[in-house]
């Protein structure tokens, strides 16, 4: 059989056509046979406007269906899929764009005047075309007249199936070549070891531009049989509305956070589900027991990272510590090395290395970042900080890299503190993460202001900041010093500023 991963979901669509796979409003569904015949459409038209197999697609969409059916159609005509955040400020999009140098944009019918002129700026030929959140414009348009017959393009395990652009700690973001054997070795592990079946019903309330949302959740679904409630976003009610008709849960821990919020969570509204899965930010050990407690269920933490899928996993049946990820995945094999590459026994905190058939190909258009991040015996230098307890349960207990993740979005200082050091008033600045109790942490500036009669207040930088970066990378609390404490040689000791200002101020948050 053909390595692409399409392949492995065409063979239940052909089985089972009027089986049901995903409701966006819990009462109407898109069945498999959709699946089939929007992918198909969708893929002759791809290649009747002349794009090949190696071809990239960029998408930056609000969550449909029929997004997540533009994702399966570049699988099936072997092209590459660029998932990109509707959030992202013009600047960052022309980077992206002008990087991937994709041949299709996929935007919203309102951007698609200015996508176009943006395309065109960043020296990318590509074609425009619309797709609004109800399935409208003129990509579906375009395809409805297309053949729903289309030949699964042929591919190979380490073709490249996706394109995920992660910021780097210094220097541009780097997009993260995802193979289909990448993502079939990775998704069929977490079926097998989540238990997932055609039995199931996921809440997928997960945005589509992001690993946990459109590799994870959606390929456990399609790699299974299961059914998904289709959700635009998280909100609270609608997730307690679904989980009596539900069976499985994937979040992050802002889900459960707000969840805890609504009084009507109970053991008796959780009565049918079976599974409840955090990830993609730290999850506080204080939301892991009042979640228990609340419901009867055990949270169940995994640790990955944009470059690997999943690397860990709190089994389904066993110990599920909290503060942990669990054990490696089948498969997976994660070693915590000391400064000079050693190996170093359980209880001793170090670096966080990887390898397995989950990990990427490299880094589009950087090689030599991409042969710096391997050792010679191919493990993945991850930049974090971990340890093994004696019983083979991994703990993430920092980031080398000082990665925030907030909200399950990965923010990383040095973007936000070049954008801060710009503005008027600013004299310099560091970025950091601390501990919060819905986005797992938050994004927290020390700023430095210059000797000027009327220094910017914490609102200006945040509104003047907004320009220039997507939401979720905004700080969510500024403090003014005089200096930033440093060490001997000069860096800046972020770990005091984390110790400072752990404590929350009720002003942001």
């Amino acid at each position: 059989m053909s390595a692409n991963l399409f392949a492995r979901f065409e063979q239940r669509a052909r089985a089972e056509p009027a089986r049901p796979l995903l409701s966006t409003d819990g009462e109407r569904w898109f069945t498999w046979g959709d699946l089939a015949t929007h992918s198909g459409r969708l893929a002759t038209l791809f290649t009747v406007l002349g794009l090949v197999p190696g071809d990239r697609l960029a998408m930056i969409v609000d969550k449909s269906a029929q997004a997540l059916f533009l994702y399966l159609a570049c699988l099936r005509a072997g092209l590459v899929c660029v998932p990109l955040n509707v959030g992202y400020t013009r600047s960052e999009l022309g980077y992206f764009l002008g990087n991937a140098t994709p041949r299709v944009i996929v935007c919203s019918g309102a951007a698609l005047a200015d996508m176009t002129a943006l395309a065109g700026a960043s020296g990318c030929d590509a074609r425009v075309l619309s797709l609004d959140a109800d399935g409208s414009g003129s990509l579906y348009e375009r395809a409805g007249s297309q053949a729903a017959d289309f030949d699964t393009v042929a591919r190979q395990d380490g073709d490249v199936a996706a394109l995920i652009y992660t910021s780097g700690t210094t220097g541009q973001p780097k997009g993260v070549m995802v193979t289909h054997g990448n993502l079939a070795s990775n998704g069929l592990t977490l079926v097998a070891q989540w238990g997932m079946c055609a039995g199931d019903v996921l809440v997928h309330a997960l945005p589509l531009f992001h690993v946990h949302g459109l590799f994870v959740a959606c390929h456990c679904v399609l790699l299974s049989g299961a059914r998904m409630y289709f959700l635009p976003r998280f909100e609270p009610r609608s997730i307690l509305s679904l989980l009596p008709r539900a069976t499985v849960l994937m979040g992050v821990p802002t889900f459960y956070t707000r969840l805890l919020a609504e009084p009507a969570l109970n053991q008796a509204l959780c009565r049918n589900m079976r599974l409840f899965v955090s990830g993609s930010a730290p999850l506080l050990e204080e939301t892991f027991a009042a979640f228990r407690a609340r419901t009867g269920h055990t949270i169940l933490e995994r640790y990955g990272m944009s470059e690997t899928g999943m690397n860990t996993s709190n089994p389904l049946t066993g110990p599920r510590k909290p503060g942990t990820v669990g054990p490696p995945l089948p498969g997976v094999s994660v070693r915590i090395v000391d400064d000079a590459g050693r190996p170093v026994p359980a209880g001793t905190v170090g670096a966080i290395q990887v390898r397995g058939p989950n990990v990427f190909a490299g880094y589009w258009g950087m090689p030599d970042k991409s042969a710096a991040d391997l050792t010679v015996d191919g493990y993945l230098r991850t930049g974090d900080l971990g340890v093994f307890d004696a019983d083979g349960y991994l703990a993430i207990v920092g980031r080398a890299r000082d990665l925030v993740i907030s909200g399950g979005y990965n923010v990383y200082p040095k973007e936000v503190e070049a954008v801060l050091d710009r503005i008027p008033g600013v004299r310099e600045s560091a970025v950091f993460g601390v501990p919060h109790p819905d986005f797992g942490e938050a994004v927290t500036a020390a700023v430095v202001c210059t000797a000027s009669a009327e220094p910017p207040t914490a609102q200006d930088l945040i509104r003047a900041a907004r320009e220039h970066l997507a939401a979720y990378k905004l700080p969510k609390r500024v403090v003014f010093v005089d200096e930033l404490p440093r060490n001997s040689m000069g860096k800046v000791q972020k770990a005091l500023l984390r110790e400072r200002y752990a404590t929350p101020d009720p002003d942001f948050g």
